[in-house]
C-alpha cells in the first residue's frame, strides 16, 4: 500500500469509529497507534509519534484552555450571571420585545466572560425563557434569539473553541481572540435588528404589559452596580491582549483573578462554588488536552502519508475561483456539524483546510473567524443542529401544559441563521471586520 492510501485508510478509521459512537479522544489514539505502526516502522513510529504530539501538549499557549474554562465556570457557580440579567430587565424598561433584547446583550455579555456555547444556551434558556413563556411571549421570539446568542461564545473572545482553533493550526491565538471581538458584536447587532423586525411585524409576538420602573438614577445605579464590575474580567481578557500587558495565557489568568475577586466582592465565592468550579475546569481540560494529543498524531501520520498535501494539491489546480474553494469549505464545515461535535470537526479539517486555505492566498486569521463562524451557524442548521436539541429539552412547557416542538425551534432558529449568513458575506466583502482589530494592535 502506498502511505497515501494508508493516509486515506487513517481518515476513514477515525470517521467510521466517531460515527460508530466511539469517544473522540479514543478513535484518534486507535487509528494514531494503527497508521505510526505501518507508515513510521512499528515500535520506534510510536516513540516518534509520542514525543512529536507531547511537545504541542506541553506549550504554554494551551494554559489558557483551563483558565478560560475555569472563569466561566466560577462566574456562573458564583452567580453573577443571575445579577446581570435582573439589571439589564430594568434598564431596558418598557421598550416593547425588552426580554428578547435583554437576551442577547445579556447572553453577549455572558459569552465575552465564559467562552462556551452550551453553557452560555444553556443558562440563557433556564433564565429567559420561563419569563418570557410567562409574559405571553410568542416561541419565535423567547426562543429566536436563545439559539442565536448561545453561539456567539464561539466567535466573541475569550472563545474556548477559538485558542483550540488556533492551537491545532498554528496560527496566532492573540489575533485570532482580537478577530473575532467586532464580528461578534455585529452579529449581536444583526440579531437585535432581527428582533426589532419582528415586533414591529407582529407586535403580539411580544405583548406589552406595564412594568413599575424605579427612576432612571436607580436603574442606572443597579446596571453600575452588579453589570459594570465585569468589564474588569473582559478588560483583563481582551484588554490586556490589546494594550500589548500579557499573551493570551497570561491574560487568562489575569481574568480569572478577576472572577475570584468579583465572586468574593458579590458574597458568591464560597467553597462550593469554588470546587464545582475547579472540578469542571480539571474535567474539561483534561479532555480536550486528550483530544489536542490525538490530533496532533493526526495531522503528522497524514502529513507525513502525503494525504495533506495530495488534497491541497487537488483543490488549488481545481478551476474554480477561489470563493467558490471557500464556499464548498464552509458547506463541509456546516454539515459536519449537523452530525458531529465542533471539537471532532476542527480535528479532522484543520491538516487539511488551513494549508489549503494558505496556499489560496487567504489569511489565516480571517479564515479562522470564518471556520469559527460555520462551527457556530452548524449548530442551530437543521436538521440535525446541537443547539436545536438542548433548546428543545431544556425549554419548560408552555403555560397550558403543551411542549415545545422541534419543528418550532427549527422555525424559530432560521431568521437568526440568515444573520449568520449575512456576516459571513460581510467578511467576505470587507475582511477589515475581523482584521482591523488584530492588525491595529500587531
Amino acid at each position: 500500500m502506498t502511505p497515501e492510501f494508508v493516509g486515506l485508510i487513517i481518515f476513514l478509521v477515525v470517521l467510521t469509529l466517531m460515527l460508530g459512537g466511539v469517544p473522540v479522544a479514543i478513535a484518534f489514539l486507535a487509528a494514531n497507534m494503527a497508521g505510526a505502526w505501518f507508515l513510521m516502522g512499528g515500535v520506534s513510529g510510536l516513540v516518534q509519534l509520542v514525543d512529536n504530539s507531547t511537545n504541542l501538549v506541553t506549550t504554554f499557549t494551551l494554559v489558557a484552555i483551563p483558565m478560560f474554562v475555569w472563569m466561566g465556570a466560577l462566574l456562573f457557580h458564583a452567580g453573577l450571571a443571575g445579577r446581570v440579567f435582573d439589571s439589564l430587565d430594568l434598564l431596558f424598561g418598557r421598550i416593547p420585545g425588552r426580554l428578547a433584547y435583554v437576551t442577547v446583550v445579556g447572553g453577549t455579555t455572558f459569552s465575552a466572560l465564559t467562552g462556551s456555547t452550551m453553557a452560555n444556551t444553556a443558562m440563557l434558556g433556564s433564565l429567559m425563557v420561563p419569563e418570557m413563556q410567562r409574559r405571553g411571549y410568542k416561541t419565535a421570539l423567547a426562543i429566536g434569539p436563545i439559539i442565536g446568542t448561545g453561539g456567539l461564545a464561539m466567535i466573541i473572545p475569550p472563545s474556548n473553541l477559538a485558542v483550540l482553533t488556533g492551537s491545532l493550526a498554528r496560527i496566532d491565538i492573540g489575533a485570532l481572540l482580537l478577530a473575532g471581538l467586532i464580528p461578534g458584536l455585529v452579529l449581536a447587532l444583526l440579531y437585535c435588528a432581527t428582533i426589532a423586525i419582528q415586533v414591529a411585524r407582529d407586535p403580539s409576538a411580544a405583548p406589552a404589559y406595564d412594568v413599575e420602573l424605579p427612576p432612571l438614577s436607580h436603574r442606572l445605579a443597579v446596571f453600575a452596580v452588579n453589570v459594570l464590575p465585569l468589564g474588569l474580567i473582559v478588560f483583563c481578557v481582551v484588554g490586556f491582549i490589546v494594550l500589548g500587558i500579557a499573551t493570551p495565557s497570561e491574560a487568562a489568568a489575569f481574568g480569572v483573578v478577576a472572577s475570584l475577586v468579583l465572586a468574593w466582592l458579590f458574597g458568591g465565592l464560597s467553597r462550593l462554588s469554588l470546587t464545582k468550579s475547579l472540578e469542571t475546569a480539571v474535567s474539561v481540560t483534561g479532555m480536550v488536552f486528550l483530544l489536542i494529543f490525538g490530533s496532533a498524531a493526526f495531522s503528522q501520520l497524514l502529513a507525513f502519508s502525503g494525504a495533506s498535501q495530495d488534497v491541497v494539491a487537488a483543490a488549488t489546480v481545481w478551476e474554480a475561483p477561489i470563493y467558490a474553494k471557500l464556499t464548498l469549505m464552509f458547506l463541509v464545515l456546516v454539515v459536519l456539524g449537523m452530525f458531529m461535535d465542533q471539537i471532532s470537526i476542527l480535528l479532522l479539517t484543520i491538516p487539511f483546510f488551513f494549508p489549503l486555505a494558505g496556499a489560496l492566498g487567504l489569511d489565516p486569521v480571517w479564515f479562522g473567524i470564518v471556520v469559527l463562524l460555520a462551527m457556530e451557524m452548524s449548530l442551530t442548521t437543521p436538521p440535525f443542529g446541537l443547539l436545536l436539541f438542548l433548546m428543545t429539552g431544556v425549554t419548560p412547557p408552555n403555560p397550558d401544559g403543551t411542549r415545545v416542538k422541534f419543528q418550532q425551534v427549527v422555525s424559530a432558529a432560521i431568521p437568526f441563521l440568515a444573520c449568520d449568513l449575512l456576516l459571513l458575506i460581510l467578511l467576505i466583502v470587507f475582511p477589515a471586520v475581523a482584521l482591523w482589530l488584530p492588525q491595529m494592535v500587531g
